[in-house]
């Protein structure tokens, strides 16, 4: 019976440690799939992030090719090059680090190949714009080719981005279920290797008493935790002191086990936590970026100064919650920043502040006071006591204006306000840009006045008006008596100079609704909405005596008076809607001016009248 009891013994010690082995096994191949799981998250964290910067560096590059060909101020261009060369190198890098996905490294090769074909469109725009065709340059930029191909590099890299944040979802679920299966591992392998820990000593207990009770206590010990307990008792056979050898040997093997068990799960916490901390900063990044390039889109599509205050005042809120402020930019003559727009029921200052009141500008970088007597308040802040942030806005290396927020900019929220900053110095400059092209499509050079074309369109639009609403609209026809002569005797400089001043004077004495326009030549055309051609008799005349009166001056060459002739016609609704038909009657009113002798004013009457 010893014999049996003992051989038994022997064959429950071997299953024991078959048990162990296979545990410690399984829980080591556990952990190293769960850590090459994680590895691979990361691995896609960083192939997302490459490419974003890859996208950011192409946009900025071609911002700045297009700030330089729009205005020629090379300091458009200075990164460009540093920008084409991140771009393509964070590119090229995520060509290499997905060579495991076929699908993904085919998209990542079209991208790199469609960034060369557009950088290969931007330096050929650029050569062309400094070797002094900004004309040809420009209509390049125009013709929507390279629109479509950035549009095509969105949509491509959208649908990268979006496959490989689908793939690092599905690893971090994988990694989370091999994570779990590892823990019910170890939880169910330890229950099971107990009871057959449990049913050796009841065994034991059963043959022989005293070894029995020995080891019987260290199972106890080692249950209650304890796994530093150990069989030393002398056990009287070579059967219990195998066995106890035996446990001992599995005690250290589960100690060990345990113990990397538990750093296994410790180093498995925290980088779970760390990714699910990247995860939720990356959506939350995500987020932002979505919100500010709906704002970005908006603010490039804003066509006068009212569409990108309402911009402002409607996405700023949204991408800084809850914080209050207002936008200020420069004025064409940089001596004052002017309120743009306000938000979060902060009022602007109406008449804005000089540049040198707030620090941020001086400093060329965030100025903020986190609490009352933190730091040096701005003087345009009129509370000493407020909590605010000042962030000046560059575009270009160039400050073109700043954002005062009134309250804390946590550090959560530094990148939204980065981007956010940068979305609105470069929506300010090409709003700017706009304006000042279409300034230049509608004015005289000369003399600032509106031009030809923009007279016909407004004489069009001003006669709709009057067609839906009844009310009376007139137009005066004028030029310049003998003007011929001060080009023969002074030359075309003198009679340049005589052109400005007649357009000055009649741009000051004209109300402000009334459109002053140089019609060619020395003729002016005066389109006056809400008036009849009796009504409007007095003021011209009143405008023709002051110009009779004008001493004329070049430099210090006194050139003598001049004099003007006017013709003034009503519209009716007889006549088209072209204005053709009205600006002959007011032409023919001038011609009977200037028949009668000049310098006069003379009323045309209806042809049905």
């Amino acid at each position: 019976m010893f014999q049996s009891l003992t051989a038994r013994i022997a064959a429950l010690g071997a299953i024991i440690v078959a048990a162990l082995l296979t545990l410690a096994w399984l829980l080591a191949g556990a952990s190293a799939e769960t850590r090459e799981n994680f590895r691979w998250v990361t691995h896609s964290g960083d192939v997302i992030a490459s490419m974003r910067t890859a996208l950011i560096d192409l946009r900025e590059a071609e911002s700045g090719q297009r700030g330089f060909v729009l205005t020629g101020n090379e300091t458009f261009i200075a990164t460009f090059e540093q920008h084409i060369a991140d771009g393509r190198r964070a590119l090229t890098r995520v060509v290499g680090m997905t060579t495991d996905n076929p699908v993904q490294n085919a998209r990542a090769r079209e991208l790199l190949r469609l960034m060369d074909e557009r950088v290969g469109g931007l330096r050929t725009t650029l050569k062309a714009a400094r070797s002094g065709g900004f004309e040809q340059a420009r209509a390049t930029v125009a013709n929507g080719h390279g629109l479509e191909l950035m549009n095509t590099i969105s949509l491509l890299a959208t649908g990268f981005l979006e496959e490989e944040r689908s793939l690092r979802e599905s690893r971090i679920a994988v990694a989370g279920e091999r994570l779990t299966r590892l823990q019910k591992l170890a939880l169910i392998g330890g229950s099971l290797l107990s009871l057959l820990v449990v049913l050796v000593s009841a065994l034991v207990i059963r043959g022989i008493r005293r070894p029995v009770d020995v080891i019987h206590d260290a199972m106890v010990a080692l249950g209650r935790g304890d796994h530093n307990v150990r069989i030393t008792t002398i056990m009287g056979s070579r059967e219990f002191g195998q066995l106890a050898d035996g446990y001992n040997r599995m005690a250290d093997r589960l100690e060990a086990a345990i113990a990397d068990q538990g750093r296994s799960e410790g180093d498995l916490k925290i980088a779970n936590d760390e990714l699910l901390g990247n995860r939720d900063a990356l959506q939350d990044r995500g987020d932002a970026i979505e919100l500010l390039g709906g704002m970005a889109h908006r603010m490039q599509a804003a066509r006068t100064d009212d569409e990108l205050a309402q911009v402002i005042r409607v996405f700023v809120p949204l991408v800084l919650p809850g914080i209050g402020g207002a936008l200020y930019a420069h004025n064409n003559s940089r001596n004052l920043l002017l309120p743009i727009a306000g938000w979060g029921g902060s009022a602007p200052e109406r008449d804005g502040f000089a540049p040198n009141q707030c620090w941020a500008l001086r400093r060329g970088q965030s100025h903020f006071v986190s609490a009352p007597g933190s730091d040096i308040v701005c003087a345009h802040v009129a509370d000493a006591e407020t909590v605010y942030h000042c962030e000046p806005l560059l575009a270009g290396g160039e400050v073109i204006g700043t954002l005062c927020l009134f309250g804390t900019v946590t550090a959560e929220n530094r990148f939204r306000l980065a981007v956010m900053a940068e979305n609105i110095a470069s929506a300010l400059v090409n709003h700017r840009l706009q304006r000042d092209l279409r300034e230049q499509t509608i004015r005289d050079p000369l003399t600032g006045l509106f031009n030809r074309r923009y007279m016909e369109e407004a004489l069009s639009l001003e006669i709709a008006r009057a067609r839906r609403s009844g009310a009376p609209l007139s137009v005066v026809m004028c030029d310049i008596d003998h003007f011929k002569r001060f080009n023969d005797e002074f030359g075309h400089d003198a009679g340049d100079s005589v052109l400005q001043a007649v357009a000055t004077e009649m741009q000051s004495r004209f109300r402000d609704g009334d459109l002053v326009c140089r019609f060619g030549g020395e003729e002016f055309t005066i389109i006056a909405p809400g008036t009849t051609a009796e009504a409007l008799g007095a003021r011209v005349e009143s405008v023709r005596q002051a110009i009779s009166e004008i001493s004329l001056r070049q430099g210090g060459r006194l050139l003598g008076g001049t004099s003007m002739s006017f013709g003034i016609a009503t519209w009716d609704n007889s006549m088209n809607n072209d204005g053709s038909s009205l600006v002959q009657l007011a032409d023919a009113a001038l011609y009977r001016a200037k028949r009668e002798g000049r310098n006069r004013t003379v009323i045309e009457p209806h042809e049905d009248a």
